[in-house]
């Protein structure tokens, strides 16, 4: 593990299991249940609308970053619904705004992370949310705010409607690296996740793994980086230097994908095998169960 602090131009965080105390199977559980829910209660068929999002959601993880991630989950979504039989943009939107907020209540909050996040905005490092992008903005910020944060504070929030990749691949980090104008060397990711949040070290950034809702599918070595516990994180962000440097002009945006093609050249240090091997890893630990069972579950539970 290094011995000497970087000079951090950004500080990248996960949400879910990192600024948010998540377990992440019950999370999903209540929000496949609770969005069927919903779009039954306006006469359409609960389990096809479960299929069609959860097909949606398998587009963007295997998009291949051509377009952003709202466009490949539509594009599938379309061909399990039919389109014109309700303005679909308009019922997401409003379940989001509404039914989505109450599902907090299973998430709970740690004040250590307030903390950190207070500290390090004090010392003028700018924060990015770089959280697996497949929800839309509304979402993100009810999920920050149940972590007790405010989403003002943070200056590039990833969504499905501004990324085209997805953690762990190298074209998501790449594509923050460039909205950002910096090179991993500038930026600590701070994460839960071994393997997806992890793959930020792939492009040269330094990381600080937080263990409270720790997710290791890989059985990496915690010893060769920052880790600690979420009050332990706080301590050291409270005793990290002001930021003598902070990156300027972050494009809260899509990202144009020359420019992600650009910051991927200028950064990236694994070798084709070596990323193979970490795609190969996602693809095993990356197996959640569709929308589609959970409703089927709840059915069951309410029959």
């Amino acid at each position: 593990m290094e011995t000497t602090e970087r000079a951090y131009r950004a500080i990248f965080f996960d949400l879910d299991g990192t600024l948010l105390p998540m377990e992440i199977e019950e999370f999903l559980k209540g929000y496949f249940t609770s969005l069927a829910a919903f779009v039954a209660a306006r006469g359409f068929d609960a389990q096809t609308f479960s299929a069609a999002v959860s097909a949606g959601v398998k587009a963007m993880i295997k998009s291949p970053s051509d377009q952003t991630n709202d466009q490949a989950f539509w594009e599938t979504f379309f061909s399990f619904v039919d389109r014109d039989a309700a303005n679909w943009a308009a019922l997401l939107e409003n379940y989001y705004e509404t039914e989505f907020g109450k599902l907090g209540a299973t998430c709970g909050n740690d004040p250590n992370v307030a903390r950190a996040v207070r500290a390090l905005v004090n010392k003028g490092y700018p924060l990015v949310v770089a959280t697996m992008p497949l929800f839309p903005p509304r979402a993100v910020v009810w999920r920050l705010q149940w972590a007790g944060l405010d989403a003002n504070d943070f200056v590039r929030i990833t969504t499905y409607d501004n990324s085209t990749s997805v953690k762990p691949k190298p074209a998501y980090c790449a594509e923050n690296l460039a909205a950002c104008g910096l090179s991993g060397k500038d930026v600590l990711m701070v994460g839960n996740n071994t393997l997806e949040d992890m793959s930020f070290a792939g492009l040269g950034c330094d990381m600080y793994i937080v263990t409270d809702n720790l997710l290791d599918p890989v059985s990496f070595p915690l010893e060769t980086v920052k880790h600690g516990m979420r009050a332990d994180f706080a301590a050291w962000a409270e005793a990290l230097p002001v930021c003598v440097n902070p990156a300027v002009g972050i494009n809260p945006a899509a990202v144009a994908p020359a420019d992600t093609k650009v910051a991927l050249a200028a950064n990236y240090r694994l070798a084709v095998e070596d990323e193979q091997r970490v795609m190969a890893a996602f693809a095993a630990s990356y197996t959640p169960r569709t929308g589609a069972s959970w409703v089927a579950d709840a059915a069951g539970q309410e029959a």
